[in-house]
């Protein structure tokens, strides 16, 4: 594993957050910027209507990886970003951008910029179907990095190809669907790698798919799609994700991608054609994790009475063996203590971690449900690739650090 950096994330990074499902989370999105382009029935939870007043067309760019902590850290490094976050001062770019400021985030410095929160867990793929579904992970069933299939596999939502069926384990219409069949042009831009995957079926289906592999190409692709007419243009990158889960937050691996971030914003925000407005989101926040505070399931008791091992090293989801769920529960408490969270199934559904839960997709969560806080994680050894357990920064959990995303706002 890679030297471990400086992450700078101040205390209040490591409180609690819960999902604000219904009034300002990644669900929220979608119908928002829905009800700004006319789509009936869309909600605007988001209040973009009065925001976006005159706008008809609207790129939303996801940069896999920039949570709200991540801004001051890329700011440096990443001009235009701070001057849409609010952290460049008051900047020719920033009093033109058409920002529009929330309250301040806690222990970032000079930062003051709108929030939503991730569904649980805090991770790529729930965060990738919650967008595009406009829905809690609870409706669309996507609900794990990786999850047990009813026949015991494990499902990894970013190696899915066609089995499961897409269209059956993500059986909500999109909001890209529900867009497109009112009338509403929809662009999806990103790499060819996930064209017709499962996970961007589920998430994403409904969308016209134009190819970008890089981010200058992302960046253009948006542009020649926002100026080709009124619509709905949505980009994805995932650089600074990468670097970070495999070099840390901060490290220069980081911080080049933090400057890639920054030349795909740097001409959205300076050619937006007319009538346009720009939407920058993240699916996740992340932390570094130093190899002191990862517990492994090869040694010890965490593995005793456990038949499969799902989620992810800040998110398990343990299924156990027949009677051993007592067992398990006291012995990863007795374990992790002030490091993890662990609660079962019924408890972490009711306490309303992912919306409201269609009954299909309840069998997915662990019968265990472990979050883990502080800078911890639980890797697992004999149970993933070893790659799982040898990167640098986690996210999943539910700390303000992984579970705050920025929401900017250029016009």
């Amino acid at each position: 594993m890679p030297p471990v950096p400086e992450d700078g994330l101040p205390d209040e990074a490591f409180l609690v957050v819960t999902p604000a499902y219904g009034a300002g989370s990644l669900a929220d999105l979608m119908p928002s910027v829905s009800a700004v382009l006319g789509v009936p029935g869309a909600p605007d939870v988001l209040g973009l209507c009065e925001e976006l007043a005159g706008v008809d067309r609207i790129g939303v760019l996801l940069v896999d990886g920039l949570g709200a902590y991540q801004l001051s850290t890329a700011a440096p490094f990443a001009p235009t970003l701070a001057s849409l976050s609010g952290l460049g001062g008051a900047s020719a770019l920033a009093a033109a951008s058409g920002l529009s400021s929330g309250s301040a985030l806690p222990g970032v410095p000079g930062l003051s910029v709108r929030t939503l929160t991730t569904g649980f867990p805090s991770t790529t793929p729930v965060s990738l179907v919650t967008v595009g579904a406009g829905v809690p992970p609870g409706a669309h069933g996507v609900l794990g990095f990786t999850v047990r299939r009813p026949d015991g596999r494990i499902l990894n939502h970013i190696h899915w190809s066609d089995d499961p069926d897409p269209y059956q384990w993500q059986p909500v219409p999109t909001a890209f669907e529900t867009a497109a069949a009112a009338g509403v042009a929809v662009t999806l831009v990103s790499r060819s790698l996930y064209r017709g995957t499962g996970l961007s079926v589920a998430a994403n289906r409904g969308a016209r798919y134009d190819v970008a592999d890089d981010g200058p190409a992302v960046a253009e692709g948006m542009l020649a799609a926002l100026r080709s007419g009124p619509g709905l243009v949505y980009g994805y990158h995932p650089d600074l994700d990468r670097a970070g889960h495999e070099c840390g937050v901060s490290s220069p691996d980081w911080e080049d991608a933090a400057r890639g971030v920054d030349a795909i914003l740097d001409r959205l925000v300076h050619e937006l054609p007319p009538n346009a407005a720009l939407l920058v989101i993240a699916d996740h926040g992340q932390l570094n994790v130093p190899a002191s505070a990862r517990y492994d399931l090869s040694t010890g008791p965490l593995a005793d009475g456990l038949a499969v091992v799902a989620g992810e090293p800040r998110a398990r989801y343990l299924h156990v063996r027949e009677g051993a769920r007592d067992d398990v529960l006291a012995t990863w408490r007795a374990v992790l203590g002030d490091d993890a969270r662990v609660m079962v199934r019924d408890q972490a559904i009711a306490e309303g971690w992912y919306g409201p839960m269609a009954p299909a997709h309840a069998d997915r969560i662990g019968d265990v449900v472990v979050h883990c806080r502080n800078r911890a994680a639980v890797v697992a050894s004999g149970w993933e690739p070893p790659m799982a357990g040898q990167l640098v920064a986690y996210h999943g959990s539910v700390t303000a650090a992984e579970m705050t995303v920025p929401l900017l706002i250029a016009r």
